[in-house]
């Protein structure tokens, strides 16, 4: 098990009605912080199309989860 913060961005942070929480949860990359607080924000993204930070620094999905670590996650941003 890791202890981790999750920061929510944009409509994550809408969805789940906070801008972060802190989990003990067993997880080994970003992806699954993602899958395991999707019904948390309500995404119904698949996870390559959405961004995430680890220690406020832009990471791979599949980048590693240390105990500690604080993981950002980013809704899909649209632009023009």
């Amino acid at each position: 098990m890791k202890t981790i913060r999750v920061r929510y961005f944009a409509m994550f942070r809408e969805n789940a009605g906070i801008d972060e929480e802190t989990l003990t949860i067993e997880v080994s990359t970003a992806t699954d912080v993602f899958e395991a607080t999707r019904g948390r924000h309500g995404s119904s993204e698949p996870v390559g199309h959405c961004k995430v930070a680890i220690n406020d620094e832009m990471s791979d999905w599949q980048a590693d989860i240390s105990d500690g670590d604080t993981v950002l996650l980013f809704p899909p941003v649209a632009g023009g």
